[in-house]
Protein backbone atom coordinates (compact mmCIF):
# COMPACT_ATOMS: atom_id res chain seq x y z
CA UNK A 1 0.00 0.00 0.00
CA UNK A 2 1.36 3.53 -0.76
CA UNK A 3 -0.09 6.21 1.36
CA UNK A 4 0.94 9.79 -0.45
CA UNK A 5 1.13 12.86 2.64
CA UNK A 6 -2.07 14.78 0.76
CA UNK A 7 -4.51 13.94 -2.18
CA UNK A 8 -6.52 16.43 -3.68
CA UNK A 9 -10.46 15.68 -4.26
CA UNK A 10 -12.98 16.49 -6.43
CA UNK A 11 -15.86 14.38 -7.20
CA UNK A 12 -16.94 13.43 -10.43
CA UNK A 13 -20.23 15.69 -9.89
CA UNK A 14 -17.77 18.42 -8.63
CA UNK A 15 -15.20 18.09 -11.45
CA UNK A 16 -18.32 18.21 -14.24
CA UNK A 17 -19.89 21.58 -12.85
CA UNK A 18 -16.23 23.21 -12.57
CA UNK A 19 -15.62 21.97 -16.34
CA UNK A 20 -19.41 23.46 -17.62
CA UNK A 21 -18.69 26.84 -15.67
CA UNK A 22 -15.13 27.37 -16.98
CA UNK A 23 -16.68 26.70 -20.73
CA UNK A 24 -19.32 29.30 -20.12
CA UNK A 25 -16.70 32.06 -18.58
CA UNK A 26 -14.35 30.86 -21.77
CA UNK A 27 -17.46 31.53 -24.08
CA UNK A 28 -18.26 34.73 -22.42
CA UNK A 29 -14.17 35.86 -22.58
CA UNK A 30 -14.49 37.52 -18.83
CA UNK A 31 -11.49 35.41 -17.71
CA UNK A 32 -10.65 37.68 -14.35
CA UNK A 33 -12.25 39.62 -12.05
CA UNK A 34 -15.91 38.63 -12.95
CA UNK A 35 -18.81 37.19 -11.37
CA UNK A 36 -17.41 33.91 -10.17
CA UNK A 37 -14.65 35.88 -8.03
CA UNK A 38 -17.53 38.01 -7.08
CA UNK A 39 -19.39 34.97 -5.47
CA UNK A 40 -16.07 33.66 -4.22
CA UNK A 41 -15.55 36.37 -2.23
CA UNK A 42 -18.89 37.10 -0.92
CA UNK A 43 -18.85 33.32 0.39
CA UNK A 44 -16.03 33.21 1.73
CA UNK A 45 -16.41 36.26 3.92
CA UNK A 46 -19.73 35.22 4.89
CA UNK A 47 -18.53 31.84 5.67
CA UNK A 48 -15.85 33.38 8.09
CA UNK A 49 -18.00 35.77 9.34
CA UNK A 50 -16.08 38.95 7.72
CA UNK A 51 -17.57 42.13 6.20
CA UNK A 52 -15.31 42.06 3.08
CA UNK A 53 -13.20 39.59 1.50
CA UNK A 54 -10.68 40.06 -1.79
CA UNK A 55 -9.78 37.29 -4.30
CA UNK A 56 -5.96 37.16 -5.29
CA UNK A 57 -4.07 35.25 -6.87
CA UNK A 58 -2.25 33.40 -3.99
CA UNK A 59 -1.53 33.37 0.37
CA UNK A 60 1.61 35.29 -0.16
CA UNK A 61 -0.23 38.10 -2.43
CA UNK A 62 -2.92 38.35 -0.03
CA UNK A 63 -0.12 38.77 3.07
CA UNK A 64 1.81 41.44 0.82
CA UNK A 65 -1.20 43.54 -0.04
CA UNK A 66 -2.62 43.61 3.15
CA UNK A 67 0.81 44.78 5.05
CA UNK A 68 1.28 47.41 2.08
CA UNK A 69 -2.28 48.78 2.89
CA UNK A 70 -1.31 48.68 6.74
CA UNK A 71 1.70 51.02 6.12
CA UNK A 72 4.80 49.02 7.29
CA UNK A 73 7.62 50.52 4.74
CA UNK A 74 10.20 51.21 6.92
CA UNK A 75 8.77 50.11 10.37
CA UNK A 76 9.16 46.13 11.96
CA UNK A 77 6.79 43.82 12.24
CA UNK A 78 6.39 41.09 15.03
CA UNK A 79 6.63 38.12 12.89
CA UNK A 80 6.95 34.11 14.34
CA UNK A 81 10.03 32.34 13.30
CA UNK A 82 8.23 29.14 13.46
CA UNK A 83 6.23 29.79 9.68
CA UNK A 84 6.67 29.28 6.23
CA UNK A 85 9.48 31.47 3.93
CA UNK A 86 6.32 33.28 2.52
CA UNK A 87 4.82 35.01 5.98
CA UNK A 88 8.29 36.82 5.98
CA UNK A 89 9.28 37.40 2.88
CA UNK A 90 5.74 39.48 2.47
CA UNK A 91 7.14 41.25 5.34
CA UNK A 92 10.62 42.34 3.56
CA UNK A 93 8.94 42.56 0.18
CA UNK A 94 6.43 45.28 1.61
CA UNK A 95 9.13 47.24 3.01
CA UNK A 96 9.75 46.40 6.68
CA UNK A 97 11.96 44.70 8.78
CA UNK A 98 10.80 41.39 10.03
CA UNK A 99 11.44 40.82 14.22
CA UNK A 100 10.93 37.33 15.07
CA UNK A 101 9.57 36.14 17.59
CA UNK A 102 9.84 32.38 19.97
CA UNK A 103 7.14 30.08 19.23
CA UNK A 104 4.55 28.54 21.39
CA UNK A 105 5.04 24.82 21.93
CA UNK A 106 1.36 24.66 22.74
CA UNK A 107 0.40 25.58 19.87
CA UNK A 108 3.54 26.13 17.20
CA UNK A 109 2.01 29.76 17.12
CA UNK A 110 3.28 32.57 19.38
CA UNK A 111 1.85 33.97 22.64
CA UNK A 112 1.20 37.12 24.19
CA UNK A 113 4.52 36.57 26.50
CA UNK A 114 6.75 35.99 23.64
CA UNK A 115 5.04 39.09 21.67
CA UNK A 116 5.70 41.31 24.79
CA UNK A 117 9.30 40.47 24.98
CA UNK A 118 9.94 41.12 21.42
CA UNK A 119 8.43 44.38 21.33
CA UNK A 120 10.73 47.29 20.19
CA UNK A 121 10.09 50.83 19.33
CA UNK A 122 9.64 50.64 15.82
CA UNK A 123 7.00 48.12 15.55
CA UNK A 124 4.09 48.43 13.41
CA UNK A 125 1.95 45.85 13.92
CA UNK A 126 2.33 41.79 15.22
CA UNK A 127 1.70 38.79 12.55
CA UNK A 128 -0.11 35.47 13.80
CA UNK A 129 -0.39 32.30 11.95
CA UNK A 130 -2.15 29.56 12.55
CA UNK A 131 0.22 26.23 12.48
CA UNK A 132 -1.57 23.50 11.14
CA UNK A 133 -5.02 24.61 11.81
CA UNK A 134 -4.59 25.66 15.59
CA UNK A 135 -6.24 28.61 16.55
CA UNK A 136 -4.22 30.18 19.81
CA UNK A 137 -6.44 30.19 23.06
CA UNK A 138 -4.50 33.51 23.26
CA UNK A 139 -6.40 35.37 20.28
CA UNK A 140 -8.29 37.75 22.87
CA UNK A 141 -4.72 38.80 24.87
CA UNK A 142 -2.76 39.27 21.65
CA UNK A 143 -5.66 41.08 20.59
CA UNK A 144 -5.72 43.08 23.95
CA UNK A 145 -1.96 43.94 23.85
CA UNK A 146 -2.04 45.02 20.49
CA UNK A 147 -4.46 47.46 20.99
CA UNK A 148 -2.64 49.02 23.98
CA UNK A 149 0.59 49.04 22.27
CA UNK A 150 -1.22 50.76 19.20
CA UNK A 151 -0.22 47.67 16.69
CA UNK A 152 -1.81 46.24 13.99
CA UNK A 153 -3.00 42.55 13.80
CA UNK A 154 -2.48 40.81 10.74
CA UNK A 155 -3.96 36.96 10.59
CA UNK A 156 -1.76 34.42 8.43
CA UNK A 157 -4.74 31.70 8.32
CA UNK A 158 -3.45 30.13 5.43
CA UNK A 159 -3.49 26.37 7.37
CA UNK A 160 -6.97 27.56 8.93
CA UNK A 161 -10.13 27.20 6.84
CA UNK A 162 -12.76 26.52 9.01
CA UNK A 163 -11.07 26.63 12.25
CA UNK A 164 -12.09 28.50 15.44
CA UNK A 165 -11.21 28.70 18.81
CA UNK A 166 -13.62 28.98 21.77
CA UNK A 167 -16.54 29.45 19.14
CA UNK A 168 -14.83 32.56 17.00
CA UNK A 169 -13.65 31.36 13.45
CA UNK A 170 -9.86 31.88 12.23
CA UNK A 171 -9.95 35.58 10.46
CA UNK A 172 -11.96 37.49 12.56
CA UNK A 173 -9.77 38.25 15.43
CA UNK A 174 -7.08 40.72 13.07
CA UNK A 175 -6.88 43.82 11.37
CA UNK A 176 -7.21 41.28 8.69
CA UNK A 177 -6.32 37.95 7.47
CA UNK A 178 -5.07 36.02 4.12
CA UNK A 179 -5.94 32.64 3.28
CA UNK A 180 -4.29 30.19 0.85
CA UNK A 181 -5.66 28.07 -1.77
CA UNK A 182 -2.66 26.00 -2.58
CA UNK A 183 -3.06 22.75 -3.52
CA UNK A 184 -2.03 21.25 -0.42
CA UNK A 185 -4.80 23.03 2.09
CA UNK A 186 -7.87 21.24 2.98
CA UNK A 187 -9.58 23.24 0.03
CA UNK A 188 -7.81 24.40 -2.98
CA UNK A 189 -8.45 26.84 -6.00
CA UNK A 190 -5.38 25.21 -7.87
CA UNK A 191 -3.75 28.59 -6.64
CA UNK A 192 -5.48 31.40 -4.96
CA UNK A 193 -5.48 33.76 -1.59
CA UNK A 194 -8.20 35.98 0.09
CA UNK A 195 -7.92 38.62 2.56
CA UNK A 196 -10.69 38.90 4.84
CA UNK A 197 -11.11 42.26 6.84
CA UNK A 198 -13.82 44.06 8.26
CA UNK A 199 -12.27 47.30 7.72
CA UNK A 200 -13.80 49.20 4.59
CA UNK A 201 -10.46 50.75 3.92
CA UNK A 202 -8.58 48.01 4.07
CA UNK A 203 -10.95 46.46 1.76
CA UNK A 204 -10.99 49.15 -0.43
CA UNK A 205 -7.42 49.66 -0.80
CA UNK A 206 -6.69 46.00 -1.51
CA UNK A 207 -8.81 45.95 -4.63
CA UNK A 208 -6.65 48.61 -5.85
CA UNK A 209 -3.45 47.08 -4.90
CA UNK A 210 -4.21 43.44 -6.74
CA UNK A 211 -4.85 45.03 -9.91
CA UNK A 212 -1.74 47.38 -10.59
CA UNK A 213 -2.74 49.60 -8.66
CA UNK A 214 -5.17 50.77 -10.80
CA UNK A 215 -7.96 53.51 -9.06
CA UNK A 216 -10.46 50.85 -11.10
CA UNK A 217 -10.44 48.00 -13.36
CA UNK A 218 -11.89 50.06 -16.44
CA UNK A 219 -8.90 52.90 -15.69
CA UNK A 220 -5.73 53.39 -16.67
CA UNK A 221 -4.88 55.88 -13.41
CA UNK A 222 -2.59 54.44 -11.26
CA UNK A 223 -2.61 55.43 -7.49
CA UNK A 224 -0.53 52.87 -6.02
CA UNK A 225 2.47 50.49 -6.69
CA UNK A 226 0.45 47.85 -6.78
CA UNK A 227 0.81 44.13 -8.81
CA UNK A 228 -0.86 41.65 -11.08
CA UNK A 229 -2.59 39.77 -7.81
CA UNK A 230 -5.92 39.22 -9.58
CA UNK A 231 -7.66 35.94 -9.52
CA UNK A 232 -9.02 34.48 -12.15
CA UNK A 233 -12.06 33.44 -12.80
CA UNK A 234 -11.37 29.85 -13.77
CA UNK A 235 -9.63 29.48 -10.00
CA UNK A 236 -12.64 31.52 -8.77
CA UNK A 237 -15.12 28.52 -10.10
CA UNK A 238 -12.54 25.61 -8.73
CA UNK A 239 -12.54 27.41 -5.31
CA UNK A 240 -16.14 27.99 -5.14
CA UNK A 241 -16.64 24.49 -5.71
CA UNK A 242 -14.31 23.31 -2.81
CA UNK A 243 -15.27 25.99 -0.19
CA UNK A 244 -19.14 24.16 -0.45
CA UNK A 245 -17.46 20.95 0.64
CA UNK A 246 -14.90 22.44 3.45
CA UNK A 247 -17.70 21.10 6.49
CA UNK A 248 -17.72 17.88 5.03
CA UNK A 249 -13.58 17.56 3.94
CA UNK A 250 -13.06 18.75 7.71
CA UNK A 251 -15.66 16.27 9.20
CA UNK A 252 -14.08 13.40 7.43
CA UNK A 253 -10.46 14.63 8.35
CA UNK A 254 -11.88 14.95 11.90
CA UNK A 255 -12.63 11.28 11.70
CA UNK A 256 -8.92 9.97 10.36
CA UNK A 257 -7.65 12.83 13.77
CA UNK A 258 -9.50 10.77 16.38
CA UNK A 259 -8.81 7.17 14.91
CA UNK A 260 -4.90 8.56 15.43
CA UNK A 261 -5.86 10.01 18.85
CA UNK A 262 -6.95 6.53 20.04
CA UNK A 263 -3.84 4.17 18.45
CA UNK A 264 -1.24 6.18 18.48
CA UNK A 265 -1.43 5.71 22.52
CA UNK A 266 -0.14 1.84 21.37
CA UNK A 267 3.02 3.64 19.62
CA UNK A 268 5.97 3.80 22.01
CA UNK A 269 8.52 7.20 21.66
CA UNK A 270 5.63 9.13 19.61
CA UNK A 271 2.90 11.32 21.03
CA UNK A 272 0.41 13.90 19.45
CA UNK A 273 0.31 17.38 19.97
CA UNK A 274 -2.24 17.92 22.73
CA UNK A 275 -4.80 20.42 21.50
CA UNK A 276 -6.02 23.59 23.59
CA UNK A 277 -8.91 23.66 25.11
CA UNK A 278 -11.71 25.47 22.89
CA UNK A 279 -9.42 24.70 19.14
CA UNK A 280 -11.92 23.46 16.85
CA UNK A 281 -9.31 22.51 13.89
CA UNK A 282 -9.47 21.53 10.47
CA UNK A 283 -6.62 19.23 11.03
CA UNK A 284 -4.35 20.29 7.84
CA UNK A 285 -1.67 19.18 9.43
CA UNK A 286 -1.59 16.14 12.09
CA UNK A 287 1.34 17.32 13.85
CA UNK A 288 2.89 14.25 16.53
CA UNK A 289 5.67 14.74 18.56
CA UNK A 290 8.92 12.28 18.60
CA UNK A 291 11.26 11.74 22.09
CA UNK A 292 14.13 13.37 21.44
CA UNK A 293 16.29 10.60 20.57
CA UNK A 294 14.29 9.65 17.77
CA UNK A 295 16.10 10.71 14.58
CA UNK A 296 13.16 11.93 12.11
CA UNK A 297 15.23 11.58 8.68
CA UNK A 298 15.56 7.91 9.78
CA UNK A 299 11.78 7.19 10.72
CA UNK A 300 10.91 8.96 7.39
CA UNK A 301 13.10 7.41 5.41
CA UNK A 302 11.54 3.67 6.97
CA UNK A 303 8.42 4.39 6.31
CA UNK A 304 8.89 5.67 2.72
CA UNK A 305 11.02 2.73 1.88
CA UNK A 306 10.17 -0.06 3.67
CA UNK A 307 6.35 1.00 4.15
CA UNK A 308 5.12 3.32 1.40
CA UNK A 309 3.83 5.62 4.10
CA UNK A 310 5.11 9.32 3.00
CA UNK A 311 4.84 12.07 5.30
CA UNK A 312 4.14 15.77 4.41
CA UNK A 313 6.70 18.61 5.08
CA UNK A 314 6.73 19.39 8.91
CA UNK A 315 5.87 22.73 10.22
CA UNK A 316 8.29 23.54 9.83
CA UNK A 317 11.64 21.85 9.68
CA UNK A 318 14.00 24.77 10.01
CA UNK A 319 12.25 28.26 11.59
CA UNK A 320 13.12 31.43 9.71
CA UNK A 321 15.61 32.78 11.55
CA UNK A 322 17.91 29.82 10.69
CA UNK A 323 17.20 29.97 6.95
CA UNK A 324 20.30 31.69 5.44
CA UNK A 325 17.95 34.19 2.76
CA UNK A 326 17.24 35.63 6.40
CA UNK A 327 20.44 35.59 8.08
CA UNK A 328 20.25 39.90 8.68
CA UNK A 329 17.60 39.73 10.20
CA UNK A 330 18.49 37.31 13.19
CA UNK A 331 18.41 38.43 16.82
CA UNK A 332 18.07 36.94 20.26
CA UNK A 333 17.76 33.01 20.61
CA UNK A 334 14.88 30.90 19.97
CA UNK A 335 15.24 27.94 22.21
CA UNK A 336 11.06 26.63 21.93
CA UNK A 337 10.99 26.95 18.12
CA UNK A 338 14.15 24.87 17.46
CA UNK A 339 13.28 22.38 19.75
CA UNK A 340 9.66 22.22 18.53
CA UNK A 341 10.89 22.16 14.59
CA UNK A 342 13.07 19.35 15.51
CA UNK A 343 11.11 17.47 17.40
CA UNK A 344 8.09 16.55 15.13
CA UNK A 345 6.88 15.03 12.40
CA UNK A 346 2.90 15.54 10.49
CA UNK A 347 1.17 12.14 9.50
CA UNK A 348 -1.25 11.79 6.21
CA UNK A 349 -4.50 13.05 6.46
CA UNK A 350 -7.02 14.16 3.91
CA UNK A 351 -10.74 14.06 3.42
CA UNK A 352 -10.46 10.90 1.35
CA UNK A 353 -8.48 8.62 3.52
CA UNK A 354 -10.01 5.36 4.91
CA UNK A 355 -9.80 3.74 8.37
CA UNK A 356 -7.99 1.12 6.52
CA UNK A 357 -5.55 3.31 5.08
CA UNK A 358 -5.15 5.16 8.46
CA UNK A 359 -4.98 1.67 10.57
CA UNK A 360 -1.73 0.66 8.36
CA UNK A 361 0.18 4.41 8.38
CA UNK A 362 -0.29 3.72 12.69
CA UNK A 363 0.85 -0.20 12.01
CA UNK A 364 3.86 1.50 9.78
CA UNK A 365 4.70 3.61 12.32
CA UNK A 366 4.31 1.19 15.16
CA UNK A 367 6.92 -1.41 13.11
CA UNK A 368 9.45 1.49 12.23
CA UNK A 369 9.55 3.15 15.51
CA UNK A 370 10.29 -0.53 16.87
CA UNK A 371 12.88 -1.13 14.19
CA UNK A 372 15.02 2.44 14.95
Amino acid sequence: MIIPPVKIHFTEEDRKAILQQIEGVLASGQLTLGKHGKAFEERFASYVGARYAVAVNSGTGAMEIALRVLGVQGKTVLVPTNTFFATVAAVIHAGAKPRFVDADSTTFGVGAEGLKKSLCKDAAGVIVVHVGGIVSPEMPAIQSFCREQGLFLLEDAAHAHGCSVSGRKAGTFGDAAAFSFYPTKVITSAEGGMIVTDNQRIYEEALIYRDQGKASFLSNVHTRLGYNWRMSEPHAIIGLSQLTRLEEFISRRTRIARLYDEKLQEVPGISALALPQGCHVNYYKYIVLLQPTVSRQALKRRLSEEHGVRLSGEVYEEPCHAQPVFADYREGDFPVAEEICRRHICLPIYSTMSDEEALYVLASLGKAMHQL
